[in-house]
């Protein structure tokens, strides 16, 4: 199992306005018009299920599986090319500020592994700083 970090982000909300809204997935629509539709297609989603269609991987489901309030939200694949488990982390730093780290767990065919390495860390990288810049009001 191949794990992928992010770098910490720091987010100027209330640890636990940053756990309502994740925990939530209905609340991605106050940010569906920030979805690059050249890179993200079929975005659709509920309370407990996000799935989007990414060239030229194709579909992924992913499915909340744990809520741990108000520091953690765990994600498993629905559906996927590839099955990994996602989670983000959230603590606080003061009473008006948290921080936040995106975890992948993924099990990658070791023949596979050099050449998805990379773009998994760098997908890693902009879920967390995409998830740095929405309000969590």
């Amino acid at each position: 199992m191949s794990k992928y970090e992010s770098s910490i982000k720091h987010i100027p909300y209330p640890q636990e306005n940053v756990y309502r809204n994740i925990s939530d997935l209905n609340n991605l629509a106050r940010v569906r018009d920030r979805v690059p539709s050249d890179k993200i297609q079929d975005f659709s989603f509920d309370q407990d299920t996000v799935s989007v269609s990414v060239p030229p991987v194709g579909q992924i489901t992913l499915r909340i599986v744990e809520r741990d309030e108000p520091k953690c939200v765990k994600f498993e694949t629905a559906q996927s090319p590839m099955p990994f488990n996602l989670w983000i982390q959230v603590l606080p730093v003061d009473e008006n500020n948290s921080k936040m780290k995106v975890t992948v767990k993924a099990d990658i065919p070791f023949m596979l592994k050099a050449m998805v390495s990379g773009p998994l860390q760098d997908g890693v990288e902009k879920v967390a700083d995409a998830l740095a810049q929405i309000p969590y009001e």
